[in-house]
């Protein structure tokens, strides 16, 4: 009988529970596949690391799958800001550093991943997925949030997660971490969700 199928947000719902209104959560060890890079999101460089983070998470997968391996969810995309916390961060998007992210289950491993970048660049889709890696995060304590509405207004989010933050005691303790709940090219900037994650220690 078939292993049922990971789904890694059902079994970490807690650390995904977000309302408008700022909460700490406790967020536990994680793997991530990783791409990181500078500029502004949006630009050429950004968006080719989405596509190259994309196709190394659906090619693992299914490369797994065929091979009769355990199959799992490919999570959402997500992304850190290693210049940007509660105490601020550039203001010029162009030197903004970038770290774009997707959640993968522990049992994937670097010979994994090794597979899947062979299988890519014989298809002629090298290049930036060569730059694609595992890591891990373990963010522990986070203030954090659920912004509804576009990008260009999440200052007024991550506002009020700082201010809750203060009025607990705490400091930034590593950069902003944002969870992207829907599609940009398919939802209307007003419409957009995600969830804002800001760690956090005492001070």
């Amino acid at each position: 009988m078939a292993s049922e199928k990971v789904d890694l947000y059902k079994e970490n719902k807690k650390e995904y529970l977000a309302t408008q209104k700022p909460a700490l959560v406790k967020v536990g060890p994680a793997v991530y596949l990783s791409i990181r890079g500078k500029g502004a999101p949006g630009h050429s460089a950004f968006t080719e690391a989405i596509g190259a983070l994309y196709g190394m998470a659906f090619t693992i997968k299914m490369t797994r799958k065929f091979a009769g391996k355990r199959d799992y969810a490919v999570s959402k995309l997500e992304a850190v800001w290693p210049d940007i916390n509660c105490d601020g961060g550039p203001r010029n998007q162009e030197e903004w550093t970038w770290e774009l992210i997707i959640r993968t289950p522990k049992f994937i491993s670097p010979k994994d991943l090794g597979q899947a970048m062979e299988t890519l660049k014989k298809r002629g889709k090298g290049g930036e997925v060569e730059r694609v890696e595992l890591r891990s995060l373990n963010e522990g304590p986070c203030v954090q949030a659920l912004h509804v509405g576009p990008y260009e207004k999440e200052s007024e989010t991550m506002a009020k997660m700082c201010a809750f933050a203060e009025k607990q005691g705490l400091r930034a303790a590593g950069p902003l971490h944002e969870i992207y709940l829907n599609d940009p090219r398919r939802v209307a900037p007003a419409k957009l969700k995600t969830i804002l994650r800001q760690p956090v220690s005492k001070n």
